[in-house]
């Protein structure tokens, strides 16, 4: 059944919004970009969280098969420059439905560990994920440009996991659930830029940054090649986005990868 996302999603809309719109007196002195994109990630993690009985099932998620379960995306971000500043924002919101996943282990209290056959184990999860950064132009050459950022990015998560084994073990029943919702807010510094083939059409963008915050880790890595029309950019790229919790959450550790296209429009 399809998903209509949160209020959150709304809310974060309007921020990117917001935060690619100058004051109108000054509107004459900015550039803009726009880019609507399709990113298709495989989605696998792990993770352990403790049941009523003290029990800690062992999660391993997907890989995801985003084709199949996606039920509902919307990717897009921006761009304002001004001079030798740059403010980018990016929005994602992904639905992924009752993906097919495992328990690997079930340890107790007492610190036994058994392992479970599993027959229909599944997890759904869907998540936004939106990030403002602020950065500066240290190189700007007709075929290179090379900027320094900060900022943040924020992680809004709702996570299920559905079990079922072949029996019933001593610390977890035949079947069961658990869910658990997650938001994290963690400051990021890192680079982005851009490379041009002779002074060409067709060039390379890349991006990385890297950090902490709520999480233990997040880093982030990009990079593709483009074609330059007049109006803007025709962009594939290669996106793996990393998050490292810590020990004892439910959702441990996610990592997102995958092909993304877009179509980047300048005014």
């Amino acid at each position: 059944m399809f998903a209509y996302p949160r209020p959150t999603i709304v809310v974060a809309a309007l921020a990117l919004a917001a935060a690619l719109a100058p004051a109108a007196a000054d509107a004459q002195d900015w550039q803009f970009a726009i880019t609507p994109y399709l990113w298709l990630p495989n989605i696998e993690g792990t993770g352990d969280a403790e049941t009523d009985s003290g029990a800690r099932p062992d999660v391993e998620i997907g890989p995801v098969d985003y084709l199949e379960r996606l039920e509902f995306a919307l990717m897009l971000s921006g761009e304002a420059r001004r001079e030798n500043w740059v403010l980018r924002a990016d929005l994602v919101y992904v639905d992924f439905g009752h993906q097919r996943s495992s328990v690997r282990s079930v340890s107790g209290p007492g610190g036994l560990v058994e392992f479970p056959v599993n027959t229909d184990t599944t997890t759904s999860l869907d998540g936004l994920e939106w990030q403002a950064t602020l950065g500066y132009l240290v190189v700007n050459e007709p075929n290179l440009s090379l900027e320094l950022l900060g900022g943040f990015r924020y992680l809004d998560v709702s996570f299920d996991l559905d079990w079922e084994f072949e029996s019933p073990l001593s610390l977890l029943p035949q079947s069961g659930h658990l869910s658990q919702d997650v938001s994290l807010l963690d400051v990021i510094v890192g680079t982005h830029g851009r490379y041009t083939f002779g002074g060409g059409k067709w060039f390379v963008p890349f991006h990385f940054d890297i950090g902490t915050g709520d999480s233990d880790l997040t880093w982030q890595l990009l990079a593709g090649v483009g074609y330059a029309f007049s109006w803007g950019d025709v962009l594939l790229a290669y996106r793996h986005l990393d998050y490292d919790q810590k020990h004892g959450d439910l959702l441990q550790g996610v990592s997102l990868s995958g092909p993304a296209i877009g179509v980047s429009f300048r005014f």
